[in-house]
This record gives structure tokens, C-alpha cells and sequence, in this order.
């Protein structure tokens, strides 16, 4: 499978007044990639407390992004514990470690993120773009 995964702030970004982001993240929801209930979790506690989105505004967008994606892939203990590892062994942040459990639970083979490691390759398998370099 090919497919990516993106990471919270490129859902953000989709919403940005920064037109070349916005841009770029539209183009990369527009390919179906694959997200966390994590994900939308952090975007929705971004929308209502950085943003100042109402609560049906970000169902609406949460919805949409959900409807977009391939998979919303759920958190389990399993992936708990992958993160876990994934952090012991990349130094990765805890909510960080768990988005790149999950992209690899799903065996996507890209991450979009701005906030990771831009071209780190993770157990050869799953190459993290910071597709806003």
C-alpha cells in the first residue's frame, strides 16, 4: 500500500489564511490520505481553543475531514505500546510517537508533518515529508 498519513497540522493548515499551506494541505486531503481519531482530536481542540471555532463548526470540519480520508484509523493499547517504542527508540514526543504507530499500523509509507523529522526514514518502512519545505 502507498498510501500517506497526514498529521494534525495539516488538517490546520487546510484552514490557514496562509494561501501557499492552505493550498498544499487541500492537495494532500484531496488524495484520500489516512488519519488518527488522534488526529481529529487534536484538531478539534485546536479549531475550539486556538482558532475560536464553535462546536458545530468543528463537527462540520471534523466530518468532512473524516469523510475525506481513506481510514480513520483507531487508537488501541496496541498502538499505545508501539508508540512507546517508537519513542524509546526515534526520541519522538509521546503524541508524536502515537501518529507514527498509527500511520504504520496502516502501513501507509509516508507521514506529512511539519513537525517531525523532514525525510527520517522509520523502520524502513515509513518516510516522514514535511510537505511544507
Amino acid at each position: 500500500m502507498n498510501a500517506s498519513f497526514i498529521d494534525t497540522n495539516v488538517v490546520i493548515y487546510s484552514l490557514s489564511q496562509d494561501q501557499m499551506k492552505q493550498t498544499i494541505a487541500i492537495q494532500l486531503l484531496a488524495q484520500n490520505p489516512v488519519v488518527s481519531v488522534q488526529v481529529l482530536s487534536e484538531t478539534a481542540n485546536i479549531m475550539r481553543r486556538k482558532l475560536g471555532f464553535d462546536i458545530a463548526s468543528t463537527q462540520t470540519v471534523v466530518r468532512r475531514i473524516a469523510n475525506e480520508c481513506k481510514t480513520v484509523q483507531h487508537l488501541s493499547f496496541n498502538t499505545l505500546q508501539s508508540g512507546l517504542n517508537l519513542s524509546a527508540n526515534y526520541g519522538f514526543s509521546h503524541f508524536d510517537s502515537l501518529i507514527v504507530a498509527s500511520a504504520l499500523e496502516t502501513n501507509c509509507t509516508t507521514l506529512y508533518s511539519e513537525d517531525m523529522h523532514h525525510g527520517l526514514m522509520v523502520n524502513q518502512t515509513l518516510t516522514i515529508i514535511n510537505p511544507f519545505k
